[in-house]
């Protein structure tokens, strides 16, 4: 599957002076970075140790040595986690964290599969941490590396930085008073998409079920990033079924919009759907976000503002594979959700 991931051809690095940044920056009005390493103290907060936080930012063709170190800081067992854009109506970020610690080489191994594209992608951040010791290790969307590690631990870092040639500086980025403009830095997708190839979301799912990944919100409840509630809201999910008769070469993606109160009961909603299809089995949800009421697609113009109850509004079975009423193809997901604009008939109405 990783070989399927392609990085494309036609985009050329962008350099700030001698700093080279990732493919995925395709304009920036940025000024240029000083190379080396930031660090400060932070005290641990309940039961967490002081650590000292450092934030490394090196040019491009400097990364993976720096990340191969500091990688060696981690324990036998990590928990991954992931950072990825949100298309999330109420959130500008979705957050990933492993179900459970897994081995270090585990987690290496699927890191290595998918360096290339994951060093040249500016809207992905990926990281593993652990407790004993307590080390945090993340590569941020712009490709800065943040070290995390316990106050006895400061000393055996900056060893291993200054053997890289990566000195202590007052700052790396210029710290800007004000928010960074939209104009200021503009992202472009690195991943060749010809011949149907996946895209971003197939990466973060292949990383999903590697890595055990559960999006890190309270599934309970229905709040936007500043904690308010939220009540009932739309939601949009693409689900990848397969079929019940145990044949691997057929199945369906299945498009739902709904009413919910929360992630919990919207998945609710879809297991009650698919007890009307027999023939299919859930295999995993593919995406899964809110959507504000003014994006809802036409054919759901019906339904008001606000909604006390939960429902399923719209349900499209997309069959893959061969056999009767199918479509020939591959069993991959779709290469994205249906855009809030677009309508659709659907196997399922309001509920």
């Amino acid at each position: 599957m990783a070989d399927d991931f392609r990085i494309r051809q036609d985009i050329t690095r962008l350099k700030l002076g001698d700093y080279q940044l990732p493919l995925g920056v395709r304009e920036t009005k940025l000024g240029v970075p000083t190379q080396g390493y930031t660090v400060r103290f932070q005290e641990g907060k309940g039961d967490d140790p002081d650590t000292y936080l450092f934030h490394a930012v090196v040019s491009h063709e400097r990364l993976r040595p720096l990340i191969d170190a500091a990688f060696n800081l981690l324990p036998k067992e990590v928990t991954p986690v992931v950072e990825i854009g949100s298309r999330d109506a109420y959130r500008m970020v979705d957050v990933y964290l492993g179900e459970e610690p897994m081995p270090l080489v585990e987690f290496l191994r699927t890191w290595y599969d998918f360096e290339e594209i994951l060093l040249e992608d500016v809207t992905i951040g990926v990281g593993a941490n652990a407790e004993e010791p307590w080390v945090d290790i993340f590569i941020d969307t712009w490709k800065g590396v943040v070290i995390s590690v316990p106050v006895d631990m400061r000393d055996e870092v900056e060893g291993m930085l200054g053997s890289l040639a990566i000195h202590e500086v007052e700052q790396t980025w210029e710290e800007k008073d004000d928010p960074i403009e939209e104009d200021e830095l503009v992202s472009d997708s690195v991943l060749d998409l010809a011949d149907n190839r996946p895209d971003l979301e197939e990466l973060l799912l292949e990383l999903r079920e590697r890595w055990m990944l559960e999006l890190n919100i309270d599934r309970e409840t229905n709040v936007d990033e500043a904690g308010r509630h939220l009540g009932m809201t739309l939601w949009h999910a693409v689900v990848f079924a397969t079929s019940s008769d145990g044949d691997e070469g057929r199945g369906a993606n299945i498009i739902l919009w709904m009413t919910a109160g929360s992630l919990a009961q919207a998945e609710e909603l879809i297991e009650d759907a698919l007890l009307d299809h027999p023939d299919l089995v859930f295999e995993s949800i593919y995406t899964m976000d809110r959507v504000a009421y003014d994006d809802r697609p036409q054919s759901l113009s019906h339904i008001p503002p606000t909604r006390r109850r939960a429902a399923v509004h719209e349900m499209t079975i997309e069959p893959w594979g061969s056999g009767p009423g199918s479509t020939e193809g591959g069993g991959n997901p779709p290469s994205g959700p249906t855009s809030p604009g677009g309508g659709g008939e659907g196997n399922a109405g309001d509920n």
